[in-house]
């Protein structure tokens, strides 16, 4: 029995592009706000914006703060990123308090 591929979004390269050339820089340039410049090459991104390969969990988070988007955004052929980036969404509201006693999820 053959395993299926797992699901990759098709549009997310684009998207990815999309949010660098707003900010105005270059994928050398984009390492840094997304916190990634000791894990990441500009050939990587330059990887991700192709699709030829697929960013982790971590930097498509770090992208969505950046954008001040919704990480769903990002993964969702279906959905567009907003005309005007950076987006108006407030990671800090969702954010745990650390000092707060979480129950079960």
């Amino acid at each position: 029995m053959g395993s299926k591929p797992p699901f990759r979004p098709i549009h997310l390269g684009r998207k990815l592009r999309q949010i660098r050339l707003a900010f105005g820089l270059s994928q050398t340039q984009i390492l840094e706000p997304l916190g990634a410049e000791q894990y990441l090459t500009s050939a990587r991104i330059s990887e991700y914006e192709t699709g030829s390969r697929h960013p982790s969990l971590w930097i498509l988070l770090a992208y969505a703060r950046m954008a001040r988007i919704h990480l769903e955004i990002l993964i969702d052929d279906e959905a567009t990123l907003p005309d005007q980036l950076p987006g108006n969404f407030d990671f800090g509201r969702y954010r745990q308090n650390a000092t707060k006693e979480t129950g079960p999820i």
